[in-house]
């Protein structure tokens, strides 16, 4: 219903001749292009398919490195009073500047590289993934690390058994946040650093808008939309369901 609403509204802006048909399509058209360059067995369709390869490839390998780096600077600002003091403002302020304001450097560190595009990625999403962690320990229960160390928790088992399951929730949402910012991260990086033999989804964009494939432009823009929505429902959705229904806030259905 939420689609068929926003489909609806994108048509009657169109209908109100706001702007040309040629420069604003309607859904219908952006939809058959889009249907068209995926299955089409054209080039196009080709060179499509070969971009949405490349741009998830790098949207998973550098969130998989975002992860690592993010979960263990986390950890190690929650455990140290002094780094809190020193970095844990710092991590906050990363975390709200645009990934686009890192782009001029990224380009005069790395070049036109792979490395660039990382880097972007990295700088968008590694804040959320520790601000995550450290939100989670900061919110565990003290009746929870009064058990552990009860136990005998100590020292790393404390950190594995107690304190990053008790954790989870706020790791997961750190994960989550993360994501949303890793894509866009990665989508301005394409728009920007474009290699050669290596098409991406940002690239497409920019070809379509040079070229003035309107319809195209938005059709890839539709396509974006729909690998953010299925990936944040089918893995980060799933897996915060999943948290929620072993602490016995979420039920099966």
């Amino acid at each position: 219903a939420a689609v068929a609403v926003g489909l609806a509204l994108w048509q009657a802006v169109v209908w109100t001749g706001w702007k040309p048909s040629y420069l604003l399509p309607g859904p219908f058209t952006v939809l058959n292009t889009l249907r068209n360059n995926l299955i089409g067995g054209s080039p196009v369709s080709g060179h499509l398919l070969r971009a949405t390869a490349t741009t998830l490839q790098r949207a998973v390998e550098g969130y998989a490195i975002a992860l690592v780096v993010g979960t263990a600077i986390g950890v190690a600002v929650a455990r140290s009073r002094i780094l809190r003091a020193a970095v844990g403002s710092m991590i906050t302020g990363f975390q709200t500047m645009p990934s686009v304001a890192w782009l001029p450097l990224a380009v005069v560190l790395f070049q036109t590289s792979e490395r660039a595009i990382l880097f972007v990625l990295l700088i968008g999403a590694v804040p959320s993934i520790a601000n995550g962690v450290i939100a989670g320990i900061d919110n565990i229960p003290p009746l929870l690390l009064r058990a552990g160390r009860v136990l005998g928790a100590r020292g790393w088992a404390r950190y594995r058994h107690v304190v990053l399951p008790a954790a989870l929730p706020g790791f997961v949402a750190g994960m989550k946040q993360a994501w949303a910012f890793a894509w866009r991260s990665l989508l301005a990086g394409e728009l920007i650093v474009q290699i050669a033999h290596r098409p991406s989804l940002g690239q497409t964009l920019d070809n379509a808008a040079n070229q003035n494939d309107y319809a195209g432009l938005m059709a890839g823009m539709v396509l974006l939309l729909v690998i953010g929505l299925t990936l944040d429902a089918l893995v980060f959705g799933k897996l915060e369901q999943a948290v929620l229904r072993r602490r016995g806030l979420a039920t099966e259905g």
